[in-house]
């Protein structure tokens, strides 16, 4: 099975994990399998629910056992062209990332063995690992691997900026202006969310914080090296208005708010992005602000949280 997307960049199958019609099936059930969880309480979706592109609305998502995480849970889209994942960088592919929810302590609390088990009882799941992996036989490689096949088809491409780049629509002014200031060097916000994914993958320290010694060091804790310190990988725009509350702890809960802070400068520290404007800040008036905010907007793609492909088995 291949995964063509026009305007996006070229998508290759990891060899050991290629798409499968069978395999992308499993996935999409375990994503919303509260059999993953110690208590058959929560799934993946518990904390990356389709309404809010895959993201979740509360500052920190909430584990079996009442326990608060430390980030925003970010949203899952367009993840076959994603390089290293979390917040941090701290996993290389969506494989590896995919085994870190089940057994943590402050997530779904089920050590591998016994999941696995689960599943190997279950009366339908050895039928369906043997569809996808040719073995009946379940292995927490398999698991992962089918959940990362899932999240590899969840494209968003299809938003109201889509059809204008396509011409089949037009924008508002205030969404022209908010264009316009949003790939210029006013605005200067295509550099680290730059077409089509609206991401470039990459970590930045965007100002944030004053305070360089403290609190969470993002790729630094993850790497030991001092020019990472502070930074968090850029998350995508697409989908945007239905993210909140956005950065990785989740401080703001609008995107005026993130606007304005963009437009204010940011505290200095030492990694500081050279493209934030420290203290100086970018000059917006309000209306510019207001303008970047509606043409945000525009990146909503309906289609990808109401796609039945991507929702629910257990709700159909």
């Amino acid at each position: 099975m291949t995964l063509s997307v026009p305007g996006f960049p070229l998508y290759e199958d990891p060899p050991e994990n290629p798409l499968t019609v069978e395999g992308i099936e499993l996935g999409r059930r375990l994503f919303y399998d509260k059999i993953l969880s110690g208590d058959n309480t929560q799934a993946c979706a518990s904390c990356h629910d389709p309404a809010f592109a895959f993201s979740d609305p509360r500052q920190f998502s909430v584990g079996i056992d009442g326990i608060e995480g430390t980030r925003n849970a970010m949203a899952l889209i367009n993840l076959a062209w994603a390089r290293e994942v979390f917040w941090d960088g701290r996993e290389p592919s969506l494989e590896d990332q995919a085994r870190r929810p089940v057994p943590d302590e402050i997530e779904m609390h089920l050590p591998w063995p016994e999941a696995v088990a689960k599943l190997q009882a279950h009366p339908e799941y050895p039928d369906l690992f043997q569809a996808a992996f040719g073995s009946e036989i379940v292995t927490e490689t398999a698991v992962v691997r089918a959940i990362a096949q899932f999240e590899r088809t969840l494209v968003s491409n299809n938003s109201r900026y889509d059809k204008f780049i396509n011409q089949e629509i037009g924008f508002t002014t205030q969404e022209i202006q908010g264009f316009l200031l949003f790939f210029n060097e006013t605005g200067d916000c295509f550099h680290c969310h730059n077409t089509p994914l609206f991401t470039d993958y990459r970590f930045h320290n965007n100002g944030l914080d004053s305070d360089f010694d403290s609190g969470d060091q993002g790729l630094g804790d993850v790497t030991g090296v001092a020019l990472d310190r502070k930074k968090f990988r850029t998350p995508t725009l697409r989908n945007v208005e239905l993210t909140a509350p956005y950065m990785h702890d989740g401080r703001f809960e609008t995107l005026e708010e993130v606007v304005s802070h963009y437009n204010s400068g940011g505290h200095f520290t030492p990694t500081v992005d050279p493209l934030i404007r420290v203290s100086v800040g970018l000059g917006l008036s309000e209306e510019d602000e207001a303008a970047i905010v509606a043409f945000l907007k525009t990146l909503t793609d309906s289609s990808f949280i109401s796609n039945p492909e991507f929702l629910s088995p257990f709700e159909e």
